[in-house]
């Protein structure tokens, strides 16, 4: 079973999906991982990559798309394999299924975990770091047990830059207008899954394997 996980940022998506690699024993791709492991391992595309990382410019679809096909190609995706944060945009989509055909295989699902904007940046601004030792909280999920104090070490809490309204909203319209169009190709496929993402993370984690069974 070939998989594609979609959604927006404070989706739940990295959680979703270490619950199916333990679900289905099938490797999570992540495109960041397979990119730094192809550069460190020094492969002719992790040089070819490289190249551009060092220039600071963005690794091209087909250097991309010839990693994915070598991470797709090793043994312990034979049963299938969950595609992480790739694709992201339509061209990359239609690269994706031509390298794919050549192997004789296809993406089955497109899962995409559906979250509301208002709750989204609910989650996402609602993040908290300790200044001090740099745990982790959340004002609504996980809160400090005495307000914007660490229950650790009694560090002052903030929140970071990258978490403030203004950062949150934008990072979600980058994902929608890339996003959107992709979710349209894959519809006219008869593979999105649409999965609504508000709830308990069990329950979330059972409308997903509902489907995918």
């Amino acid at each position: 079973m070939n998989i594609i996980l979609l959604g927006p940022p404070g989706a739940g998506k990295g959680t979703q999906a270490k619950m199916l690699v333990d679900q289905y024993q099938i490797p999570q791709i992540s495109t960041g991982d397979i990119l730094r492991a192809a550069v460190k391992e020094g492969t002719q595309l992790g040089k070819e990559a490289k190249s551009y990382m060092d220039k600071g410019e963005l690794v091209p679809d087909s250097v991309v798309i010839g990693i994915v096909e070598e991470r797709i190609k090793e043994p312990d995706c034979a049963k299938g394999y969950m595609l992480d944060g790739f694709p992201r945009t339509v061209p990359q989509a239609e690269a994706l299924d031509g390298m794919l055909q050549n192997l004789s295989s296809m993406i089955d699902h497109v899962v995409s975990i559906e979250v509301g904007k208002e709750e989204l940046v609910k989650r996402l601004t609602g993040r908290r770091t300790c200044r001090e030792c740099g745990a982790g909280y959340h004002v609504m999920f996980d809160p400090p047990k005495t307000e914007d104090v660490c229950d650790k070490c009694g560090g002052e809490l903030y929140q970071r830059d990258d978490d403030n309204v203004e950062t949150v909203t934008s990072r979600l319209e980058v994902y929608e207008a890339q996003t959107l169009p992709l979710i349209g190709y894959y519809k006219t496929q008869g593979k999105v899954r649409p999965i609504d993402g508000v709830g308990d993370i069990k329950d979330i984690f059972g409308r997903i394997t509902q489907v995918l069974s």
